[in-house]
């Protein structure tokens, strides 16, 4: 077996959310060596969305595991105490802190690696002036008080043009197309770290996302919970790349030893160019029931080709179909989710 893989029969039987979070928070022996050769600390900006919680245990335990003597800070607003709380027992310092106000931002302390997870998606449309400061603003900010450190920036797939679904996706040479404000803005959250980066000589990853699959939300949950409960499901954006969010927690902080100047940028995701008609009927046979399919496939998609991100990590530790394989599980099983839809559908950048 390749290092750091584990068997289908490893990855089998999760029913809780403490069962999820302690397999997202597996870290893996190249993940615990690649820290191992980086100095210093790592501070997490927007440790409190989707995928923050579950990144920084997933360093804490890179960092037990590999008797390392580095810590791992994690900054929000915290208005959930209890996430604060599982944090700090699982090894995470916190601090709670408005990244807007520049005070608080200030006086944060200094690290040599950042992993900036902070911005905004959902809800863009009628506050589009909170999304262009949390994603275009911000990013001045947070660039200019970690002038000397390494950053890994999330942004996002969306800001990409459609592509034809037959093409493989688009990969990092192609010119960024953003269509609606929140992929605007993402664009902007980019230009404005990469400006900072010349001005600088800052180190950057510009690490570009879609769509990261937890099995309390994404794509495969969505679908799932549409034909567990009869809704139609439309197939005009009829395809998507999709990736465990564990995996791509990995890679994010992986990403810290390859950060450069000019920024790297390096798509994420999974390597198939998934049909949402295929995945419905995967899923529907699973739960017993019908997928109720409307529409029709366009010839283009939000598709990117994560290659280069495979070349330099390796493949996805969980394939696509043990992803489904687990949602179903999820679902049958009533397990808990988040009302966070991925709007994976969306042709108009509306969200």
């Amino acid at each position: 077996m390749m290092k750091g893989r584990r068997s289908i029969k490893e990855l089998k039987n999760m029913k809780t959310v403490e069962e999820l979070e302690a397999r997202l928070a597996e870290p893996s022996q190249a993940l615990i060596d690649d820290l191992a050769a980086m100095e210093g600390d790592i501070l997490i900006l927007g440790v409190g969305g989707k995928m923050g919680p579950s990144l920084a245990r997933l360093a804490a335990n890179a960092v037990r595991q590999g008797g390392l003597s580095k810590q791992i800070i994690g900054v929000s607003r915290f208005s959930n105490a209890q996430a604060r709380q599982e944090l700090e027992a699982a090894g995470v310092k916190t601090i709670a802190c408005d990244l807007l106000n520049d005070e608080e931002l200030q006086r944060l302390p200094d690290a040599r690696n950042v992993i900036y997870m902070a911005g905004n998606k959902f809800g863009t449309t009628g506050r589009e002036y909170f999304t262009w400061a949390m994603n275009a603003y911000l990013p001045g900010r947070v660039a200019e008080k970690y002038k000397h450190s390494r950053i890994v920036v999330f942004s996002s797939g969306n800001v990409y043009p459609f592509s034809p679904v037959g093409s493989g996706g688009v990969n990092e040479s192609v010119a960024p197309e953003p269509i609606g404000e929140y992929a605007q803005s993402c664009l902007g959250r980019e230009r404005v770290f990469e400006y900072f980066a010349h001005q600088n000589q800052t180190p950057m990853t510009i690490y570009r996302l879609n769509y990261a699959i937890d099995m309390r939300y994404g794509v495969l949950l969505e679908l799932a919970k549409a034909i567990q409960e009869g809704r139609e499901i439309d197939v005009t954006m009829g395809y998507a790349n999709v990736i465990w969010q564990g995996d791509a927690n990995e890679m994010a902080l992986r990403c810290l030893n390859h950060c450069g100047t000019p920024p790297a940028i390096l798509n994420v995701t999974g390597p198939e160019t998934m049909s949402i008609r295929w995945a419905a009927g995967e899923l529907a046979k699973r739960l017993g029931k019908e997928a109720l399919l409307t529409g029709t496939e366009s010839d283009t998609a939000l598709l990117n080709n994560a290659s280069r991100s495979h070349q330099l990590f390796g493949y996805p530790r969980v394939s696509l179909l043990q992803l489904i394989d687990w949602t179903t599980e999820w679902v049958q099983a009533g397990g808990h989710t988040w009302n966070k839809p991925t709007h994976f559908q969306e042709r108009k950048g509306k969200f």
